[in-house]
């Protein structure tokens, strides 16, 4: 292990200038990562089936306050705020509960979305950033050339080019993780925006078809 970082920091000081913004870049990247994992796969993840399978035990019962104070009780996230919505807006009507899990949507959506394409934005700077530190290394090494001793030329040459495509491969080291990190974080983001309105879908005909039968309550605490 001690091995292998030793060779790192070589072939990261051999690769010049350009080496600190893509090792800069590295470090954003994993901060990203490491916020979205946490956020959509921790913080803001709920387990659809069964809450929807129990909030329906409390509508099909009739029993509004108990779906609200179940709904509530849940782990706070964009899904269980949004259903929160548009339950507390039951007693003023179906248009009303459209409209506040369509007002909450757009809310919490942006609280998965966040972050997420900085990803695609820091692979692509990487790559460049990669590129460009080789060609000024390669620049350098043609301008040494050419006032080197002719025998001495090739070895020259040679050494500046292996050095010069150092910042090449460091920023593709950035860059692959990056770029993959994005694909994933960005699907498991339309997942769950998907499941948000599948779900007010789900539950706005859930209300309308058993509306009838909910015991309304006289009044209807919202909280924020």
């Amino acid at each position: 292990m001690g091995e292998m970082f030793g060779t790192l920091a070589k072939h990261y000081h051999e690769g010049g200038f350009m080496m600190h913004p893509i090792l800069v870049s590295l470090f954003v990247a994993l901060g990203v990562i490491v916020d979205r994992v946490i956020t959509l796969y921790f913080k803001a993840s709920v387990d659809k089936e069964v809450f929807l399978k129990e909030l329906k035990k409390h509508v099909y019962s009739g029993d509004l306050d108990k779906a609200i104070s179940f709904t509530a009780s849940q782990k706070k996230t964009p899904l269980t705020s949004v259903i929160k919505a548009g339950l507390i807006n039951v007693p003023k009507g179906e248009a009303d509960v459209q409209a506040a899990m369509d007002e909450a949507t757009l809310r919490e959506s942006p609280k998965i979305e966040t972050r997420t394409g900085y990803l695609a934005m820091i692979g692509n700077v990487a790559t460049l950033l990669g590129l460009l530190g080789t060609i000024v290394g390669l620049i350098s090494a043609f301008g040494a050339v050419a006032n080197a001793n002719p025998a001495d030329k090739a070895t020259i040459l040679a050494s500046s080019i292996s050095e010069a495509m150092n910042c090449t491969a460091f920023g593709l080291l950035t860059a692959i993780p990056a770029l993959v990190a994005y694909s994933v974080l960005q699907g498991r983001t339309q997942h769950m925006v998907e499941e948000i309105n599948e779900s007010s879908v789900a539950v706005l005909n859930l209300i309308v078809a058993n509306r009838d039968k909910m015991r309304m309550p006289a009044t209807v605490a919202v909280e924020e």
